[in-house]
């Protein structure tokens, strides 16, 4: 039975350890941790947090991010082993014992007796044979050594990104068109921007009340690699009240239904086919999430304005993953290959663990010989596969929102209830896809 090697021991790597081994594959799971250790790591164990103890909420009816978990969990997921043994009080949030939760899924691998752990560092990518008895997983996070990052740049064509700068996302449905228009700068285009208009009056205080937010923390490193590559709106507007005005807010071009050009004006743009989710054009930023929702909601248009995904700044390497991967995770020019975590571009603890699952998932059911496996935009794991394999002009990592899934066929308009019925459809969806895998007695 062919083997399987994997990079990386963090969540993605050690979920699809997990999968292979309890399955009976034999893995090689190659950690440079305890000899060596990225600038955010400080503990020796496998699956190790680094940013925070919380996992997103837990509810599968109400969260995207809940939905995934429960969809890990039918798939039999050890990250969400380890997060219901070591969950602490958190309310709705599920929240983990940082230390016990990454000795959980350490002893756990260690516990596995076709699992050979190799402790060293990666420096290049173990290339499989096409034809040959090896598989490879890649599963290096966002902190990928130096020497294998330049190997993953090389073996993918350079499109190799070293920093995550994204703005926030919104659902369509929440934004107030009653103080918006759509429309392209001078009447180009096909009229796909929703702008959201704003008087002297707001814009000026939206200004001093983003000067004014909180902001995350980053590391020196990361604020070295960051900040060359991608300005947050904040620090442009620290430049003087009126940047953003001549910048990213300017509103020449743009008129409203009333033929007057507004002071300033924020762009939206489509962020799905689709049209359920639209992204705040030129608003990457390093606020804290609450401080994001508080300040963007100053603008009247998005005063209601439903947050599918913040923004986010942070070191983060990852790949150009339309161009060169599948949807099952498998690299184009080398189907024995597979990329995992968020260096596939999945943004998220939850779901690089997921993506870690799915392509162990997926080679499991190659090499014990069972029907391939195909999970659609229905099901959060699904929608995470299509947005890794999806050709997009300007990739950026996502993470699972309920704008990414196909809608349903009738119009739910109140969303407690559109939740619920797109989550009840994924869990359904999930389950039969489980069945099949029980079925072949495995």
């Amino acid at each position: 039975m062919p083997k399987v090697i994997i990079i990386g021991a963090g969540l993605a790597g050690s979920e699809a350890a997990y999968y292979l081994a309890t399955r009976g594959i034999s893995v090689r799971l190659i950690e440079m941790k305890p000899k060596k250790r990225t600038p955010a790591h400080t503990g020796d164990g496998f699956g190790e947090l680094v940013c925070s103890n919380s996992l997103k909420s837990d509810d599968k009816y109400a969260n995207a991010c809940g939905l995934l978990k429960e969809e890990m969990r039918i798939l039999g997921s050890l990250t969400m082993q380890a997060a219901d043994a070591t969950r602490v009080p958190a309310g709705a949030a599920l929240a983990v014992d940082r230390e016990q939760f990454s000795a959980y899924i350490t002893e756990k691998l260690k516990a596995l007796p076709n699992i050979e752990i190799v402790e060293e560092e990666a420096l290049c990518v173990p290339i499989p044979e096409v034809d040959g008895k090896e598989y490879v997983i890649v599963a290096t996070g966002p902190l990928t050594a130096d020497a294998l990052s330049e190997d993953i740049a090389r073996l993918t064509g350079g499109g190799l990104h070293f920093y995550d700068a994204s703005a926030p996302i919104v659902a369509a449905d929440s934004v107030d068109m009653s103080c918006a228009f759509t429309g392209d700068r001078y009447g180009k285009g096909t009229g796909d921007y929703i702008n959201c208009p704003m008087t002297k009056e707001e814009y000026y205080t939206f200004v001093d009340e983003l000067l004014a937010a909180e902001k995350a923390h980053l590391h020196e490193f990361e604020k070295r690699e960051i900040f060359e590559g991608c300005m947050p709106i904040e620090v442009m507007a620290s430049r003087g009240r009126d940047t953003l005005r001549y910048g990213t807010l300017k509103p020449i071009g743009l008129y409203g239904e009333d033929g007057v050009r507004p002071y300033a004006v924020l762009q939206l743009r489509k962020e799905t086919a689709s049209g359920e989710t639209y992204n705040l054009v030129g608003c990457q930023t390093n606020l804290k999430f609450p401080e994001q929702k508080r300040v963007f909601s100053l603008i009247p248009a998005l005063k209601n304005a439903e947050y599918l995904r913040y923004g986010v700044m942070h070191r983060n390497t990852y790949i150009q993953s339309p161009d060169v991967l599948n949807r099952n995770f498998s690299f184009k020019n080398n189907q024995r290959l597979f990329f995992a975590g968020q260096i596939t571009g999945v943004e998220g603890y939850v779901e690089s663990a997921a993506s870690g699952l799915l392509a162990a998932l997926h080679i499991a059911d190659e090499i014990l010989g069972r029907p391939a496996r195909v999970f659609d935009e229905r099901t959060m794991c699904g929608a995470l596969e299509t947005h890794i394999s999806t050709p997009v002009k300007n990739f950026q990592p996502m993470n699972a929102n309920y704008g990414i899934l196909t809608p349903l066929s009738l119009r739910i308009r109140d969303k407690k209830e559109r939740y619920r019925a797109l989550s009840e459809r994924a869990l359904e969806i999930v389950r039969t896809e489980k069945e099949k895998e029980n079925g072949n007695g495995i």
